[in-house]
């Protein structure tokens, strides 16, 4: 009898140790890497002067990587200077008539004060005060029609502000900079070709951390969380490779397995869409499949 226990409970843990290695040696999910990829396009036309930019090369954000014509609108620039020079000669001529007319003015409002001063000591007479009021209304309307006059000035020098303004916002766009820091992928143009706006120059993409992205069950949501270290494998010649990896976001809705799962059965399940960051050690690239195992 007491043999009998004996067998029955190491038939139990045998049973257990089984069904753990069975379980352990299949992934909580499988996926492919993916990184986020970025085209950049001209914001300019013209020739492309300068472009070093080729495939596979790291890229910084900020760099330098190339620049599109930039003749006309030197010109252009040029030519807007030059009329805002001889446009100003114009309004500093009305400008002057206005300091005249100021000047005026203000010696006329001085009289003003003198003669009621006078008429408190009755050594003036009204007639000097209706004079000088006159004087001061004759001046004030003077002044009002040449500011009437310079308006269209001023609204010009304002309009050709703008233009230059406009002509400096292009030059800096013909100059082009690389916006993130990543690894090129693809190269669509090259030196000395015609390019517009909005053509694609190339598609860089940071290749320095990768992102798996994964789906599981509904009943797997409950191991997993947002920041949680997992294990990232992926096939080699001989083993299985190992990394590290954080799981960055976790999908709020379910969806139908997709596609590129090759059993119809498994297609029909609903599940949830997970990206995790993986370090890259040059040897993970996109596309890539691995399999996520949740640590326990």
């Amino acid at each position: 009898m007491k043999i009998t226990r004996i067998l029955i409970g190491i038939f139990i843990v045998a049973s257990t140790i089984i069904s753990c290695n069975n379980n352990n040696n299949k992934a909580d999910g499988y996926g492919n890497f993916e990184a986020t990829e970025t085209t950049i396009s001209a914001e300019s036309n013209g020739k492309l002067i300068l472009f070093s930019v080729e495939e596979g090369k790291i890229l910084k954000k900020g760099e330098n990587v190339g620049y599109i014509d930039t003749i006309q609108l030197a010109l252009k620039k040029e030519q807007l200077i030059v009329s805002k020079s001889v446009i100003f000669s114009k309004s500093k001529g009305v400008l002057s008539q206005i300091s005249v007319l100021k000047s005026q003015l203000k010696t006329a409002e001085i009289s003003k004060i003198r003669i009621e001063n006078l008429l408190k000591e009755n050594a003036g007479t009204q007639k000097q005060l209706d004079d000088i009021d006159g004087k001061i209304d004759v001046i004030h309307q003077q002044i009002r029609s040449v500011e009437i006059q310079n308006a269209p000035v001023v609204n010009e020098l304002k309009s050709i502000d703008v233009q230059l303004k406009q002509v400096e916002d292009l030059l800096q766009k013909s100059i082009i900079l690389n916006p993130v820091n990543g690894t090129v992928l693809v190269k669509y143009t090259e030196p000395n070709e015609i390019t517009s706006f909005g053509k694609p120059l190339y598609k860089i993409a940071n290749l320095s951390i990768m992102q798996l992205r994964v789906y599981v069950s509904e009943t797997q949501l409950s191991s997993i969380k947002i920041g949680q270290k997992v294990t990232v494998k992926i096939d080699t010649n001989e083993t299985m490779k190992n990394y590290t990896g954080t799981i960055s976001w976790i999908a709020s809705e379910a969806e139908f397995t997709p596609k590129i799962i090759q059993t119809k059965e498994e297609r029909v399940n609903l599940v949830y869409a997970v990206k995790i960051d993986v370090k890259n050690d040059e040897s993970l690239k996109i596309g890539m499949p691995a399999e996520l195992w949740i640590n326990l």
